[in-house]
C-alpha cells in the first residue's frame, strides 16, 4: 500500500504547516541516502521485524537551508520554532522492514516535489476552516486524502515567541516516537489492505465460497439474535455460554467451519504427491477415482490430525461446491450428508456400505515394530508408524481407463520435473477446464432440455463420452454455484428483447 502519514499544525504566524510526515519507499533510497547502519546510520531498536535507524540523508528540504531552487520545502526565514519539528542538520528517521524490504522514512516534509504538493494541499484544506467534518477528496494524481482534525494547541505563552511541540511536551524523543507509531500504522494498514487484480469473471469456486460466506454470516446473525432474546429473558439454559464454541454444523463443507476444533499440528500429508508416495500408486488411484466420482470416502483412524490433513489434500481434486465434509464423527453418517467422513476406529460401518461400489474405506493401523517405513515417504517419522489399508466393494481395475482428468492428474504427480506448486496450478487448470464442460452440459440438458441424441453428440465434442467422464460431469454439476444457475434460468425466462423494425 502506498500512503503517507502527516502531522499538520496551524501556525498563528505562518498559517498551515506540515510538522512531521512518514512515507513508504518501495524502491531504493535516493542518492545520498544510507541503506544500512554502517552508512551514516545508527540502529536504535528492532521490534516486530522493523529495524529503526536514525540518519537518512545529509540534508533535507524540511530545514530550508538548501539554496537549491528545486527544494519543495519552505525557506528558513518562513519558519519559526512552532512550525519546525526537526532541528537544522537532523538527518531524519528511517525504519527498514526486513520481511518486505520496505523502508519507512520520516522528516518534516516529503522529499519528492509532487508528494510535497499533495501533502501541502491536504494540510491547507484540513486546517483552513473553523468547522471540520470528516471528508475524502481526490487529486489529479489519483490519490486519496483522508483528513482528521484535532483541537489546536497553544504554542505561545504570555506573548513570548512560539514554542516547539517538543518544548510543550517536554519530550526530546517525541519525533522518534511519532516515527515509530507512523511506521507501525503504515505497516499495519499495508498488511490489512491489499490489492487484488481479478482478470475476467470469477470462477465457480470463488462464487461458491462467496455464497457460503454469506450463509455463515446469516447464521451468525441468527445466533446473535437468539442470544440477545435469551439475555432479555434473563434466564439462560444450562451450558448456553459455551454454545458458540461447541457449535459445529455436521454438514459443513469446510474444515474451518467447525469452530470447536482446536488448532492442530502441521499437516501429516503435505500434498497429493506425498499421499501417492505413502499409499502406493494402485491404492492412491483407487482412492482418487472414488473422490472424483463423488463416492463416499471414509477414513478410520485415532489420529484426527491425520484424517484432517488427508481431507485437506483430497479436497483439492474437487470443485469447492462438491465438497461436503464431516471431519470426525463417533457414528456413521449417510453418503447424502457427506462425501468425506472421518470416523473413530471403533465405529461400525454398515455392511451394505462396505460392500457398496459407491464407497471407499481407508483404515489406518499402527504398524508393527519390525515393519519398514512405506516406500518413498521421505523418512517422515509421523507416517512410518502407520499402515494404510484401502478397500472398496468395487475395486478399480488396473486396466480401467478411468476419467480423463484422473489420468492427467497422475501424469502431473509422477512428473518429478514439476514442483509441488506447479502441480497445484496444473490441478487448478484441469478443474477449470472440466468445470467449463460441466457448464455447457448443464445448459444443454437442464436449461435447453435437449434430447439424449444431441447430448451424446455434445459429449463426444467435449471429449467426455466415456462412462467415467459422464459420471464425473454429472457429479460436478452439483457443485455449480446458485448464482450461475439462477443466472441461466433468468436468462431463459426473460430472453433479450429484439429491437423493433422501422
Amino acid at each position: 500500500m502506498n500512503a503517507i502519514v502527516a502531522l499538520c499544525h496551524f501556525c498563528e504566524l505562518h498559517g498551515p504547516r506540515t510538522l512531521f510526515c512518514t512515507e513508504v519507499l518501495h524502491a531504493p533510497l535516493p542518492k545520498g541516502a544510507g541503506d544500512s547502519p554502517g552508512q551514516g546510520e545508527q540502529a536504535e531498536e528492532e521490534e516486530g521485524g522493523i529495524q529503526m535507524s536514525s540518519g537518512i540523508c545529509t540534508h533535507s528540504p524540511a530545514e530550508g537551508a538548501s539554496t537549491e531552487s528545486s527544494s519543495p520545502g519552505p525557506k528558513k526565514s518562513d519558519m519559526c520554532e512552532g512550525c519546525r519539528s526537526l532541528a537544522v542538520g537532523h538527518p531524519g528517521y528511517l525504519s527498514h522492514d526486513k520481511e518486505t524490504s520496505i523502508k519507512y522514512v520520516s522528516h518534516q516534509h516529503p522529499s519528492h516535489p509532487q508528494l510535497f504538493s499533495i501533502v501541502r494541499q491536504a494540510c491547507v484544506r484540513s486546517l483552513s476552516c473553523e468547522v471540520f467534518e470528516a471528508e475524502q477528496f481526490g487529486c489529479p494524481q489519483r490519490a486519496q486524502r483522508m483528513n482528521t482534525a484535532f483541537t489546536p494547541f497553544l504554542h505561545q505563552r504570555n506573548g513570548n515567541a512560539a514554542r516547539s511541540l517538543t518544548s510543550l511536551t517536554s519530550d526530546d524523543n517525541l519525533w522518534a516516537c511519532l516515527h515509530t507509531s507512523f511506521a507501525w500504522l503504515l505497516k499495519a494498514c499495508g498488511s490489512r489492505l491489499t490489492e487484488k487484480l481479478l482478470e475476467g469473471a470469477p470462477t465457480e469456486d470463488t462464487l461458491v465460497q462467496m455464497e457460503k460466506l454469506a450463509d455463515l454470516e446469516e447464521e451468525s446473525e441468527s445466533w446473535d439474535n437468539s442470544e440477545a432474546e435469551e439475555e432479555k429473558a434473563s434466564v439462560l439454559p444450562e451450558g448456553a455460554e459455551g454454545r458458540e464454541l461447541t457449535k459445529c454444523p455436521t454438514g459443513s463443507s469446510s474444515l474451518s467451519d467447525c469452530e470447536s476444533w482446536q488448532p492442530r499440528k502441521l499437516s501429516v500429508f503435505q500434498s497429493l504427491r506425498h499421499m501417492r508416495q505413502v499409499l502406493g500408486a494402485s491404492s492412491f488411484r483407487m482412492l482418487a477415482w472414488h473422490v472424483l466420482m463423488g463416492n463416499q470416502v471414509i477414513w478410520k483412524s485415532r489420529d484426527t490430525d491425520l484424517v484432517l490433513s488427508a481431507f485437506e489434500v483430497l479436497r483439492t481434486m474437487l470443485p469447492v461446491g462438491c465438497v461436503r465434509v464431516i471431519p470426525y464423527s463417533s457414528q456413521y453418517e449417510e453418503a447424502y450428508r457427506c462425501n468425506f467422513l472421518g470416523l473413530s476406529p471403533h465405529v461400525q460401518i454398515p455392511t451394505h456400505v462396505l460392500s457398496s461400489e459407491f464407497a471407499v474405506v481407508v483404515e489406518v493401523h499402527t504398524a508393527a515394530p519390525s515393519s519398514l517405513p512405506p516406500a518413498g515417504c521421505e523418512d517422515d517419522q509421523s507416517l512410518s508408524k502407520y499402515e494404510f489399508v484401502v478397500t472398496s466393494g468395487s475395486a478399480v481395475a488396473a486396466d480401467r481407463v478411468g476419467p480423463t482428468i484422473l489420468n492427467k492428474m497422475e501424469a502431473a504427480l509422477t512428473n518429478q520435473n514439476l514442483s509441488v506448486d506447479v502441480v497445484d496450478q496444473c490441478l487448478i487448470c484441469l478443474k477449470e477446464e472440466w468445470m467449463n464442460k460441466v457448464k455447457v452440459l448443464f445448459k444443454f440438458t437442464k436449461v435447453d432440455s435437449r434430447p439424449k441424441e444431441d447430448t451424446q453428440k455434445l459429449l463426444s465434442i467435449l471429449g467426455a463420452s466415456e462412462e467415467d467422464n459422464v459420471k464425473l460431469l454429472k457429479f460436478w454439476m452439483t457443485g455449480l454455484s446458485k448464482t450461475y444457475k439462477s443466472h441461466l434460468m433468468s436468462t431463459v425466462r426473460s430472453p433479450p428483447a429484439t429491437e423493433p423494425r422501422n
